[in-house]
């Protein structure tokens, strides 16, 4: 069963969690045949699902975390649900299925053979992530020493996943195909400090220690930051069918 680490910080992750570009969407579709029904699993609040219910007649989402799918936008045509990746709760086979920034949290063997039994001849399996942002400037030494040394110790193991860009990761796929992207915004320093709140390894610390690390990081880059900061988030992604 997947972990969850973000119901606590539900909020934050729903305000400050960067989007993905429309490019990584338009890539999806274009291996997808049929638009007829959607899985997004580990949906959290709903932000993959809101985009793919622009394009599939119906798309089920559904998370282990009901703080989670609280913050999400109802739409007409998508269906929030509680469930977990290895047991979904779904019965209708689906055209394509999604998992953003959480397979890493999976059982993979239990969660393929749900993926299977909800799959049909052409349905594509996409699962992606991303790895630590940067501005591109004297911010990111900082940036990687806080991610590195003062929360380091608190991420679970399952980060190096994603550190590792989901290669270790077996999932038997069928044409199999590997794709990047980059996720680009403007950060104010409120924007970085609630992102940075949001990280479970920051929760971890916070429940060990009383104290939020955050905070000090904030001090200490405050003075470089100034208003806004170009940041940019390398995206991986893996598709295909289900062998």
């Amino acid at each position: 069963m997947a972990k969850d680490n973000f119901s606590t910080q539900s909020k934050l992750y729903a305000r400050y969690r960067p989007h993905y570009p429309s490019v990584l969407f338009k890539f999806l579709y274009d291996q997808t045949e049929q638009f007829d029904k959607a899985w997004d699993c580990a949906t959290g609040n709903g932000q993959v699902a809101s985009v793919l219910a622009q394009k599939f007649k119906s798309v089920y989402a559904t998370d282990i975390s009901q703080r989670q799918l609280d913050q999400a936008n109802e739409q007409p045509n998508v269906v929030y649900k509680i469930g977990s990746a290895e047991a979904s709760g779904l019965s209708e086979k689906v055209d394509l299925i999604t998992v953003a920034q959480a397979i890493h949290w999976f059982d993979t063997e239990a969660f393929v053979k749900e993926a299977k039994r909800l799959s049909h001849t052409n349905t594509i399996l996409a699962f992606w992530g991303y790895g630590l942002f940067q501005v591109g400037s004297a911010i990111d030494s900082l940036i990687f020493d806080f991610y590195d040394i003062t929360v380091g110790p608190y991420w679970d193991p399952e980060r190096r996943l994603i550190e590792n860009k989901y290669r270790n990761i077996e999932v038997p796929l069928t044409e199999s195909m590997s794709k990047e992207f980059v996720f680009e915004d403007q950060w104010s320093l409120e924007t970085l400090q609630g992102y940075l709140s949001s990280w479970s390894a920051v929760q971890h610390y916070i429940n060990k220690h009383g104290t939020n690390p955050v905070n000090e990081f904030i001090q200490k880059v405050a003075p470089l930051w100034g208003e806004q900061q170009h940041v940019s988030f390398p995206i991986f992604l893996r598709a295909g069918k289900l062998k």
